[in-house]
Order: C-alpha cells, then structure tokens, then sequence
C-alpha cells in the first residue's frame, strides 16, 4: 500500500494513515501530546500552559478569491492555537520554493501573512527558507508553527449532554471558492474564501462564557470536524438541516459541482459545545465580533453515537465522516 492523495484530506482514510505516523514513545512533554490528536499540544512550563502547533500549507492556486497561500498559512497556525485557547504570541515559517517563482508573487504572499500576524496581535519570529528545482513542485508550499499562552484550555473531546452545537458562520465558503475559481467559474467577488485569524473572536466567546469543546472544521469540513468531536466525547450530536447556516450561492455552486458543503474546507470558522445556560452570552459575543455575525445554534448533544442529521422535510439521517475533502489542496 502506499501513500495517496485521500492520505491527506482529512478524513477517514487520513486517520487511517495517522495511526501509522503518531506512533512515536515519546510524544508527550507532560500536557497533552501527540496522543490526543487535537488541534495542538499543551506544555506545561512555569506555571503556564504553552499551546504549541504546525501546520504546512500547499494550495493550488496559491492566489484565490479572499485569500492566499499567505494569508492561509498564518490564519491555520492562529485558529489550531485559538481552538485550544491559546493567545497566539509567535510564529515560525518555513518556505520551500520552486525555481522559477516570481519574486513579486513572494512579496505579495509575505505581505498578506504580515497583514494576518497584525490582527491576530502575533509576530513571526524565525523561519527558513529552501529552493527546489523547477517542476518539483506547485509554486510554493509554507509550514508554520506557532506559540501560544492559555489561561483556560479547551479541547475537542469536552462535549456533554446538554450541551448546545454552534457555528460561528456560514459553512463551505473556502472550499467552494477554491474550486469554482480552479473549475474555471466566473463568479467574481460572489463566492470567496472565509480564511480568518480566529483568535479575537474565540477571546470574546471565552470571556463571555463556558466552552466546553472547540474545533476548526478545516479538511473533512463540519461533517468531519462534528464527527470526530462526538467521538472523541462518546455522545450523540444531533443536528437541525434548517438551521445550518450556508450561504445561498455557495449552495448553489456545491449542487453545480456534486460536491456537499458540509464537507469541504473552512478557513475561518469555528465549531463549538456550549452549555445551554451559555448560549445566549455566546452568541451575543460572536455576533459582536466581524467574524461571528452570522453564527447560528445549529445542535443539541445527547446520549448515544453518531451525528444525525434532522432533515427538514421531517426525517433523519446520519453525517459521515467524508472518506476524503472532495476539494483536496485548498489548506
């Protein structure tokens, strides 16, 4: 068997390739490690928790509507950090580069992370940079790893019974956008990418309020990133279709495509569990913030397995895990 392109689009068959690649004995400094699988690990240190995380970035085509392979790259590090709780203070950024790539192209991707780094309040402290041949690669492809601070430490394994699902925004902007612009659509600025550092608006929601799990539904989508937290949790998550927020031409450009919006990549949203007594003063504080303004209560947790959705003609079915992103190379 060997390695291909589903290995790396954040579904089933990607945990399946994990299991072989976390298998290391000393995966852990003491918090939470390796063996968690979360969005990050925690490292006690002086009596702070340290929430450390990496990410490394091919997208095709490095420029996109709403974003780029820089903006990205910056905004995935930001969110993995934010989602575990931490304060995002420094950044790291290795870059391997292919012959032939135009240095004004490099200099609008540099500038587009430096603009991330300034809303998220983060800097970028050290990197490295290789040079590969021409035709080893797509352009460009960009690691970042990031520090931060933690006052309270969240997870994607803390939902409960009880608990309230909620999205802070319409779901499958970035996925859709990627590939209607790869497809060749002419959309203009109808469809773009949400690719956003999170940081800000998870700080208002954890002053505002109790969070008891927390995750990004980046490869895989909210249909993947859902799943795995019940799993994680060992609970029911159920789901109502009516009040999943999808933007309009999103749904239509996905029924075009073939491809389910709960699926693909977002860049700059965040699923959460609640506590019902929460909910009001959650939502009040992603409403209040430019990135929350459409978040929506889209669940309950209960008892049980699986995540099931509540259709709206009055049925019900369950929300896989996808085997693979539909949309693969857009993170």
């Amino acid at each position: 068997m060997k390695v291909n392109m589903m290995h790396g689009a954040g579904g089933e068959v990607m945990g399946e390739l994990l299991q072989t690649l976390t298998k290391f004995r000393h995966n852990n400094a003491g918090g939470i490690g390796l063996e968690a699988m979360d969005d990050g690990a925690v490292i006690p240190f002086n009596g702070e928790n340290l929430v450390f995380t990496t990410d490394s970035h091919v997208v095709r085509p490095i420029f996109f509507p709403g974003g780029d392979i820089g903006r990205i790259s910056v905004c995935g590090t930001i969110n993995d950090l934010a989602m575990m709780g931490g304060k995002p203070v420094a950044l790291s950024c290795g870059m391997i580069i292919e012959e032939g790539f135009e240095i004004d192209d490099l200099a609008r991707i540099v500038a587009s992370m430096d603009e991330a780094l300034g809303e998220a309040g983060a800097n970028l402290v050290t990197g490295d940079t290789k040079v590969m041949e021409r035709g080893a690669l797509d352009g460009i492809a960009i690691n970042t790893a990031g520090i931060g601070v933690a006052k309270t430490i969240v997870r994607d394994n803390g939902l409960v019974c009880g608990d309230v699902i909620i999205v802070s925004g319409t779901l499958g902007d970035h996925g859709l956008a990627i590939m209607a612009h790869r497809e060749g659509f002419d959309l203009g600025e109808q469809i773009k990418s949400d690719v956003s550092p999170l940081w800000g608006l998870v700080e208002k929601v954890l002053d505002a309020g109790t969070v008891h799990a927390m995750k990004d539904p980046t490869r895989g989508g909210f249909a993947s990133a859902i799943n795995e937290m019940a799993r994680k949790s060992g609970v029911c998550v159920r789901v109502q279709e009516e009040k999943i927020p999808i933007r309009k031409n999103v749904r239509s450009a996905a029924g075009m495509l073939g491809i389910d919006p709960l699926e693909v990549a977002n860049e700059g949203k965040v699923v959460m569990g609640v506590p019902a007594t929460c909910v009001d003063a959650v939502l009040e504080a992603l409403h209040s913030h430019k990135y929350g303004k459409d978040a929506a209560v889209v669940g309950t947790v209960t008892k049980g397995a699986h995540v099931i959705m509540e259709t709206a003609i009055g049925g019900e079915r369950f929300i896989e895990p996808p085997m693979g992103d539909p949309v693969p190379r857009v993170c």
